[in-house]
C-alpha cells in the first residue's frame, strides 16, 4: 500500500470531518463555507499546497473512485463532492453532531 494511501486513510480514520481540497477550487470554497457556516470543525488538507498532494489525490481515487475535489468524509463515510454535500444540507447538522464536529 502506498504511503499516500496510508496517510489518507489515517486522516479519515482520525477525524470526524475531513475535506480534501485545493485552495483555488470554487467548489471546495463552497463546501468549506457551508461547513464553516454550520459551525463544523473539520480537518482540511489543501492538496495543491503539500508535496504529496498528487499522490494523495491518486490514493483518494483508489479509495472512493472519485478523483475530483473536494472529496469529503463525515464520520469516516465518503460523502462525495460539493454537490453531494450541498444536496444533504437538511441532514448535515445531525451528521456533523453525530461525528462530534459541532
Amino acid at each position: 500500500m502506498s504511503a499516500a494511501k496510508v496517510k489518507a486513510q489515517k486522516i479519515i480514520a482520525d477525524n470526524g470531518v475531513v475535506v480534501f481540497s485545493k485552495s483555488y477550487c470554487p467548489y471546495c470554497t463552497a463546501s468549506k463555507a457551508l461547513l464553516s457556516d454550520l459551525g463544523a470543525k473539520f480537518y482540511l488538507l489543501e492538496l495543491d499546497q503539500i508535496d504529496d498532494g498528487p499522490a494523495i489525490q491518486d490514493a483518494l481515487e483508489e479509495i472512493t473512485s472519485q478523483r475530483s475535489v473536494p472529496n469529503i468524509f463525515i464520520k469516516q463515510a465518503h460523502i462525495g463532492g460539493n454537490s453531494d454535500l450541498q444536496g444533504r444540507k437538511a441532514e448535515l447538522p445531525a451528521l456533523l453532531k453525530d461525528a462530534g464536529a459541532v
